[in-house]
């Protein structure tokens, strides 16, 4: 989060200005220079609207951040440099990348170190647009939507009368948490598993609120592999900002096992070469019942 201590009393901005800022922010921080362009052609406004942009920044908002530098053409941060409309940590930076990189193909301009940046990309799962806006407009209204599911147990295209709460991205795919009438409960449902047309019906009484497992936490604590030397645990320790050797994830119990695959983790299996596994589960047991049924 922003510290609320270093907003400028002119905030808050509109929506495009704000993006606009953080913007500036971001790319002078992390590539050092920062010229009118990467406004231009980010935002696709004039290099006038875009020169007024950085004079505002550096007037109302960050006075002390920036400096102009004649011969690189461009403003670089100053020594006294402080974010004030990011957080300043790295994965900012690299986030930004992964979405331009992500939108690169429709918005060509996008001018943020593309050249020095590649990015793998996992094929995109097909999703119906009409069914994911019905089960956003179910999920905001409480309201009940039939539709059909295929699941990798059946096989078999099967209805379906659900009520979504929740769109939850994991690092493979997007699913959808809703109550689920034939099996009176709550599940989860990859969106590229529905099918036909789905259709919106009355409001239900199921909430999120009653979805006990969403509401539950789960703290899974990963540790470097015991098998490792000093050395090689510290490294973990570091990489991955563990406080005295462990990381502690907090997480929803429905949650865990797409933690656990982001992290390449197997709580039934451990590879028999330490430097494979690296990290490994501190608190299996604990971990254990809220994996997914096999």
């Amino acid at each position: 989060m922003i510290s609320q201590d270093r907003l400028p009393d002119c905030l808050p901005f509109s929506w495009d200005l704000l993006m606009r800022y953080r913007l500036i922010e971001i790319v002078a921080q992390w590539e050092g220079r920062l010229t009118t362009n990467h406004l231009t052609n980010s935002f696709k406004i004039g290099r006038q609207q875009a020169s007024k942009d950085i004079h505002f920044y550096m007037s109302s908002i960050a006075p002390d951040n920036l400096i102009y530098d004649k011969s690189l053409k461009g403003y670089t941060p100053s020594a006294n440099f402080v974010p004030v409309l990011t957080t300043g940590i790295a994965d900012e930076y690299l986030h930004i990348l992964s979405r331009n990189k992500d939108i690169a193909h429709t918005f060509t301009g996008l001018d943020l170190g593309f050249a020095h940046t590649e990015i793998l990309q996992v094929p995109l799962r097909q999703i119906d647009p009409l069914i994911l806006r019905t089960l956003v407009q179910a999920a905001r209204g409480h309201r009940r939507v039939e539709l059909s599911y295929i699941s990798m147990t059946s096989g078999t295209e099967e209805g379906r009368i659900l009520v979504p709460h929740t769109l939850v991205c994991t690092p493979l795919r997007w699913h959808v948490r809703a109550y689920c009438e034939k099996h009176r409960e709550y599940r989860d449902f990859v969106l590229s598993r529905f099918r036909g047309v789905p259709e919106l019906l009355e409001e239900s009484n199921f909430t999120a609120a009653d979805d006990v497992p969403w509401n539950t936490e789960v703290t899974i604590q990963i540790t470097p592999d015991s098998r490792l030397n000093e050395t090689q645990q510290d490294i973990l320790a570091h990489d991955f900002g563990m406080t005295d050797r462990c990381l502690h994830v907090n997480t929803r119990a429905p949650l865990v096992s797409y933690v656990l695959q982001a992290f390449n983790l197997d709580a039934d299996k451990l590879d028999a070469d330490p430097l494979a596994q690296q990290i490994v589960i501190a608190n299996r047991q604990e971990v254990l019942p809220h994996l997914f049924k096999k």
